[in-house]
């Protein structure tokens, strides 16, 4: 499993943005896809962002395209999802996942192995 450590939640006021971290550590001698979940109250966690190992290829949920952007850096540890314009319903718990069994980015949070601690995001009105 990879080790993934999230940070830069924090509370925003709507239409203000955001910048997450995700830092991978542990075993980084695998191709590893990674991607972005999110969990609000009372509510399912649901697939926000994914990237594949090599950074060439992102998927986005319906309701953050265009709004968010998910990047790999070249050392491949690290990957950042910027939030623009955001709204109160962005408001969650939000997780970074890893899938060390393969690096295609996938949109099923059954397809990870290993998760973040998760970062609180607040959004307000």
């Amino acid at each position: 499993q990879v080790r993934l450590v999230e940070s830069g939640g924090g509370l925003v006021q709507a239409e203000g943005s955001l910048r997450l971290s995700c830092a991978a550590s542990g075993r980084t001698d695998v191709a590893y896809a990674m991607g972005w979940f999110r969990q609000a109250p009372g509510k399912e966690r649901e697939f926000v962002a994914a990237i594949s190992w090599s950074g060439s290829r992102t998927y986005y949920a319906e309701s953050v395209e265009g709004r968010f952007t998910l990047s790999r850096g070249n050392t491949k540890n690290t990957v950042w999802l910027r939030m623009n314009s955001l709204r109160p319903d962005d408001t969650a718990v939000y997780y970074c996942a890893a899938d060390s069994q393969g690096g295609t980015a996938k949109l099923d949070s059954a397809d990870y192995d290993s998760w973040g601690q998760g970062t609180q995001v607040t959004v307000s009105s």
